[in-house]
């Protein structure tokens, strides 16, 4: 016979399996988006993919994960969060195996935009979460960011040495992960929340167009030039079709994503803040590379480090991470949300600071980095949570997936910058990047990171609700009754 005091530890153990699962579909997204960029350059020769081919590869799975978020998180709040978390598990897994199987420029091409439906893992996953163990809310949600931020370093790493003798060998890499993702999600319950509506296909094609368009504008503008003729015509089609998707969407009978929620002041602010903190911190990571890898002897700065010591020096990095992900829930009992985000904030600000001042040395170079892998992993965890935790729970996929949009837009955005400060200061005759366009850069996103630091200020939590008065006893009279 169970007693009181042991009656709640079947549901921690159910709880605790639940997040046992959704940690393997996570550390399967982690692995695909880390494995892959370190083996392009390996791999160009092999497949016959130029450096521009190679560009279009990474510039293909950007513009599936921006189309892919929002339809992915609409779909499962609309039919049910499980049934599309498996479907997205499904096409990962193909094309990884895709990629890996039958190696080609072209099966590339499908695999990562098939990969690209890991965008809706984290959505589909707290969707879930929230409806079926909501105690473990905050705790799961930081707990899944470590994971993700680890399994990104682990996976790049994992790659190389799979690809030390044949470069197509670390493109098994992601395979049998995915696989145990697949299963894991077989495992997982759907959640309880009410599904139902209808899904709005004209909404979702003008999304699609304006997403396309923007994602495009944003990767290639620096290339073909701000102010040319396919930049400026594209900027124009994604201005038009965003705005013409917001005109449908409000007069909408079933709208594919609600208008109001986007006027939701605390989803705007969290949604804002990410934006913000991504612009730097993931923004900058592959110019960080670039950093460590430049010989001083040659560019006048950098570390000189190879490919394996800067994939040590990313999973250190992401190592952090995983430390400011674990710890934000404490932080954000004891401190408040708003304190806890301002933090993530002001971390990254600290760190781009420094390394504008601190970048002569490795060890002083590796501890700015260090600050911003850790402010990585605060941003991360609490803007997942708090955007899942403002709206209600029928909602809950939508309002992460906006959030995870803005992740992507602002760190394709602060891409975009470094690389016109690079194109700015570089020596046309060597081609090597001026140190002036890293300190550019740095500056940069510690505006940014600052300019996020005062969105997270302006959040407002919900106000605890306020108890009744306690009602005052009436003297009762002869012949009254109290109903």
């Amino acid at each position: 016979m169970s007693t009181p005091e042991s009656s709640p530890r079947p549901r921690a153990m159910r709880s605790t399996a639940l997040l046992g699962a959704m940690a393997v579909v996570v550390l399967c997204s982690g692995i695909v988006q880390g494995y892959l960029t370190p083996l392009l350059p390996a791999l160009g020769p092999l497949l016959h993919l130029s450096s521009v081919g190679q560009n279009n590869i990474y510039l293909l799975s950007q513009l599936a994960f921006a189309v892919l978020t929002p339809l992915l998180s609409r779909l499962g709040d609309l039919y049910g969060h499980r049934r599309l978390l498996r479907i997205a598990l499904a096409m990962v897994a193909g094309g990884s195996l895709l990629m890996a199987a039958w190696p080609s420029a072209a099966t590339l091409a499908v695999g990562v935009l098939l990969q690209g439906a890991l965008v809706g893992f984290f959505p589909l996953l707290v969707g879930i979460l929230r409806s079926r163990a909501p105690e473990r809310n905050r705790t799961g949600i930081s707990l899944l960011v470590g994971v993700l931020l680890i399994a990104i370093g682990v996976g790049g790493l994992v790659a190389g040495v799979l690809s030390e003798r044949h470069p197509a060998a670390g493109l098994w890499t992601a395979v049998p992960v995915a696989v145990l993702a697949l299963v894991a999600g077989l495992l997982l319950p759907d959640s309880d929340v009410p599904h139902g509506g209808r899904f709005h296909f004209g909404a979702a094609a003008l999304l699609t167009v304006g997403l396309v368009a923007l994602v495009l504008v944003l990767a290639q503008g620096a290339a073909w030039g701000w102010v040319s003729i396919p930049t400026l015509g594209l900027a124009l089609v994604a201005v038009v079709a965003l705005a013409a998707w917001v005109a449908v969407e409000r007069r909408a009978a079933h709208p594919l994503v609600s208008v109001r929620m986007l006027s939701n002041r605390r989803l705007a602010v969290v949604s804002g803040y990410t934006f913000c903190a991504a612009f730097g911190t993931i923004g900058f990571l592959g110019a960080n590379a670039l950093f460590l890898g430049a010989s001083p002897a040659d560019a006048g700065y950098g570390m000189g480090l190879g490919p394996q010591a800067i994939a040590t020096v990313s999973l250190g990095m992401v190592t952090a991470g995983f430390a400011g992900s674990a710890l934000t829930p404490r932080l954000a009992r004891r401190a408040g949300d708003r304190a806890v985000l301002a933090a993530g904030g002001l971390l990254a600000a600290l760190g781009f600071l420094g390394m504008v001042l601190c970048h002569g040395t490795l060890p002083s170079y590796l501890t700015c980095a260090l600050v911003v892998g850790l402010a990585t992993g605060v941003f991360e965890s609490i803007g997942r949570t708090l955007s899942a935790e403002v709206v209600d729970a029928q909602q809950t996929a939508l309002a992460v997936g906006i959030n995870e949009l803005a992740l992507s837009l602002g760190a394709a955005i602060g891409a975009a910058v470094t690389g016109a400060f690079f194109a700015a200061h570089a020596d046309r005759g060597t081609g090597h990047i001026a140190l002036s366009g890293y300190l550019w850069s740095w500056s940069c996103c510690a505006l940014v990171a600052v300019l996020g630091t005062a969105l997270a200020l302006r959040y407002r939590g919900p106000r605890p609700a306020v108890a009744d008065p306690a009602p005052q006893a009436v003297p009762q009279t002869p012949g009254t009754k109290l109903a």
